[in-house]
């Protein structure tokens, strides 16, 4: 039994204390609330309520905004109607129910003699409201939620502007870590840009209920940002892990340091529980015990290839001659504005992107490539196969050249995990191999391969972990083995050249994992005018795959 269950016993025992007395009141037999199912029955007859209640009351989650009516109705038994004595009722009925059952002045009424209480219109009002906020948090906090897609990491599968609902009972709704927060706001209050929307008064442990399945291979996946543990407040959108490689954790944590990027101070550095840390989604590639290894981008899952997604984007160099491809062409075979504009404003001399081009291609092929007299211009682009297919017939496309990572090579801004590019020179296109941890599986630690696990050890299941004398020290003792107590998944986007997923910072632990995109509502694309396009008719209730 975990703590969260622990706790929610030892608060319930003085309420059914109290309702045995309330009970006993009512003229019912008293031992009937320490029964369970039929004290809710009996509760329902107390409250002279009909008997469907109970179907509402033995529904999961529902049966948590239902116990708490079913205490503001108790407390009207007890010609309780102002607002703050039912408040009181909800918010602290381990004491609020054994006052109305030991107390010998409070007395049970029926309906039929209790004295008439109208409501005034404020009353009515704060009353729907207060409904209204509670039954939207439980939908939203146990069933589902609405998101939207504000990046194109997930283009063509998902698209910017795509809104949609996110199911909670997919892989299991969790607990919240903070329960005391302000409704419908993630982690910072509306019309402010860094005050917190929780109060971390309270802070609950990892838990989960059962879901309807769990996260496999090929799953689209909302989850907790896992480097978001830490952030500097004025600049939410980077990882403050990547800034403190770049500048240095002393010059990112100075606050008079001018962030050289924005101009302006990196503001406070603040951690956030888990719930609270931004929402990403992305594709589950690799699940817990798989071993994953990208080979010029091709993924493969324990030796074998993995499926690609259908509409996966990659990069391209389109080389041409004295002429570019227009907007209004790249437009008409679907590619958004901001990829648009990206080709526009990489588009180069050949010679000026020699340097970049080698980069990614044996040397062989791009001095090949090079001694071609008309090419003068090239520039970079996202595309799928389907579209990459109808470029390299364009008559102002010479070639349409694959951007793949050589492999061996580490990226150049030592922005791919694990961060240690003489031990490991991974990049995008060829990385791994890796193993993805699973709970209780154990594997054997080194001063190579601690790289790869630190951040789970340490603080994803918080342990003291110390590397002293090139010896490995765990809670103090020197180990050379590890167990894992959490699953871990591996996330990527479709658009592998775009997309800031665990090639970037590594794993993605099972407490992060937050649900499903269920259903595409409603999809808009920016770059059209309001009636002119600006709905996508044909993604609105489609479903995510």
């Amino acid at each position: 039994m975990t703590i969260y269950y622990i706790i929610v016993l030892i608060l319930s025992i003085p309420g059914l204390i109290g309702l045995m007395k309330i009970f006993e009141k009512a003229g019912e037999n008293p031992w009937a609330a320490f029964i369970p199912i039929y004290n809710a029955y009996i509760w329902v007859k107390v409250l002279e309520k009909p008997n469907w209640w109970l179907i509402f009351v033995f529904t999961p989650f529902l049966n948590v905004f239902m116990v708490f009516l079913m205490i503001a109705e108790t407390a009207k038994t007890f010609n309780k109607n102002l607002l703050w004595e039912q408040a009181l009722a909800v918010l602290f009925p381990y004491v609020y129910l054994p006052y109305l059952g030991f107390n010998k002045e409070e007395k049970y009424q029926k309906k039929a003699d209790r004295p008439a209480f109208k409501k005034s219109k404020a009353r009515e009002w704060t009353d729907a409201i207060i409904f209204a906020v509670f039954a939207a948090t439980i939908i939203r906090t146990f069933f589902f939620e609405a998101y939207t897609i504000p990046t194109p990491s997930m283009e063509k599968s998902l698209l910017v502007g795509d809104y949609l609902f996110v199911s909670k009972l997919a892989f299991g709704p969790k607990v919240p870590n903070t329960p005391l927060s302000f409704p419908f706001v993630h982690h910072t209050l509306p019309w402010t840009k860094t005050t917190k929307s929780y109060l971390e008064w309270i802070e609950l442990p990892y838990d989960r209920f059962p879901g309807f399945g769990h996260v496999k291979n090929n799953d689209i996946v909302v989850f907790n940002y896992p480097d978001g543990d830490t952030v500097a407040l004025n600049r939410q959108d980077r990882s403050y892990y990547a800034m403190v490689r770049e500048f240095g954790w002393s010059f990112v944590n100075n606050p008079n340091s001018i962030n050289p990027n924005t101009g302006q101070p990196f503001g406070d550095i603040v951690a956030r529980p888990v719930d609270k840390r931004e929402n990403y989604i992305k594709r589950c590639i690799a699940i817990a015990g798989d071993s994953l290894q990208i080979i010029n981008q091709q993924v493969y899952i324990n030796g074998k290839k993995a499926v690609n997604p259908k509409e996966m984007e990659t990069g391209y160099f389109i080389i041409g001659n004295t002429k570019t491809l227009t907007p209004n062409e790249l437009e008409k075979l679907g590619l958004s504005m901001d990829d648009i504009n990206r080709y526009l404003s990489s588009i180069m001399d050949a010679n000026a992107h020699a340097a970049v081009i080698r980069y990614y291609l044996p040397q062989s092929t791009s001095d090949t490539l090079f001694n071609q007299q008309e090419i003068t211009k090239i520039g970079m682009i996202n595309l799928t196969p389907d579209v990459a297919a109808k470029l390299r017939h364009h008559p102002q496309v010479l070639k349409l050249v694959p951007m793949i990572y050589r492999k061996g090579l580490a990226n150049p801004q030592n922005e791919i995990f694990p961060h240690s590019p003489v031990d490991y020179p991974w990049n995008q296109d060829n990385f791994g191999p890796i193993y993805i941890p699973k709970r209780g599986a154990t594997i054997k630690l080194n001063l190579k391969n601690i790289v790869l696990y630190r951040r789970i050890i340490q603080v994803y299941e918080a342990n003291n972990l110390k590397i002293d004398n090139e010896k490995i020290f765990i809670n103090g003792k020197e180990s050379h083995s590890y167990t894992f107590k959490m699953d871990y998944y591996w996330m990527m986007g479709d658009n592998r050249h775009n997309s800031a997923d665990s090639r970037f910072w590594g794993f993605v632990p099972e407490n992060h994992i937050v649900g499903s995109p269920l259903l595409i509502w409603l999809s808009t694309d920016k770059d059209k005018k309001l009636f002119h396009g600006h709905i996508r008719w044909n993604r609105v209730f489609t479903f995510p795959k």
